[in-house]
């Protein structure tokens, strides 16, 4: 059988992300300093801007840290920001990276895939949403899967590529080749709910949770405990500071809707969203940020 898929690079020369919030605008950034032309597409104009207003930020930050072999002003060269998906028509990769709203998602890659050219990948950045389940909702499933990058993206030296029933091998090779060809490390899982890193660290987290709540520990104590006595960069409950509880709690209730109850979200997490405690993002969470 012919192979309609192009010849795959070690990073596709021209990428698109949709989505230009913390996750996308990453994502972008690590494309385009590895020599990507990149488009992302935000919703309306002010999205637009404030999504090149991060990429713009990160790129700086990546020339102060000496990480840049060429200048700014020539990695932003390859940047184009816009609000328009049609700009995703000549695209060798679209990678979706909006909220984890399963209708959103689902919407959000249909009407991209409408205008990929037919050898295209696209990808899903979700983080527990059943890729196989998001592929039905496609023309092209074959060409899809789920590539799950990590906050912050330009410091995380994982991807978790998340392959579906329907997903061709050569998209999961593709997918392997870029991951290195980003400086980042690639580990392969067959679709699940949560994949391996979320289902793994959520529990953790919502044990953590458990415990401050039970009034066993304080949240830094029980960081201090995971990074000092099992080497974990950082604690599980500052790593959901990092991540959102919002998120948290979302990928928690379809984990728990999908693996039962030892998934549950406790109470205090519920408690914190409600009153707005979102973490770092927000300036408060199980920890306070400046």
């Amino acid at each position: 059988m012919e192979d309609k898929h192009q010849a795959f690079d070690k990073v596709p020369s021209k990428v698109g992300v949709l989505g230009g919030g913390r996750m996308g605008a990453g994502i972008a950034h690590g494309f385009l300093i590895k020599g990507a032309d990149v488009v992302v597409v935000e919703r309306d104009d002010a999205a637009a801007t404030a999504a090149r207003e991060r990429i713009e930020r990160s790129t700086a930050t990546s020339h102060e840290r000496g990480a840049l072999d060429q200048t700014v002003e020539a990695v932003l060269g390859r940047l184009t920001v816009s609000t328009d998906r049609s700009d995703f028509s000549d695209r060798e990769l679209v990678v979706e990276a909006v909220p984890e709203d399963w209708g959103l998602k689902t919407s959000s890659l249909q009407s991209v895939e409408a205008h990929l050219p037919e050898g295209a990948v696209l990808a899903s950045n979700t983080s527990s949403l059943s890729v196989t389940g998001l592929s039905q909702e496609l023309t092209r499933p074959e060409n899809f899967l789920g590539l799950h990058f990590f906050n912050p993206v330009p410091a995380s030296t994982l991807v978790e590529v998340v392959v579906g029933a329907r997903t061709a091998p050569e998209v999961v090779e593709a997918a392997r080749t870029w991951t290195a060809g980003l400086g980042k490390t690639a580990v392969v899982v067959n679709d699940a709910p949560g994949f391996a890193s979320s289902r793994l660290g959520v529990a953790i987290a919502l044990e953590a949770m458990r415990m401050v709540e039970e009034g066993v520990a304080s949240a830094e104590d029980i960081d201090n405990a995971m990074v000092l006595g099992y080497k974990h960069p950082t604690g599980p409950l500052k790593t959901t500071d990092i991540v959102g509880l919002d998120v948290r709690l979302g990928i928690a209730e379809y984990l728990a809707s999908t693996l039962g109850d030892r998934f549950a979200p406790p109470q205090i997490l519920r408690d914190k969203v409600a009153a707005g405690e979102l973490g770092r993002k927000t300036g408060q969470g199980f920890f306070s940020w400046d």
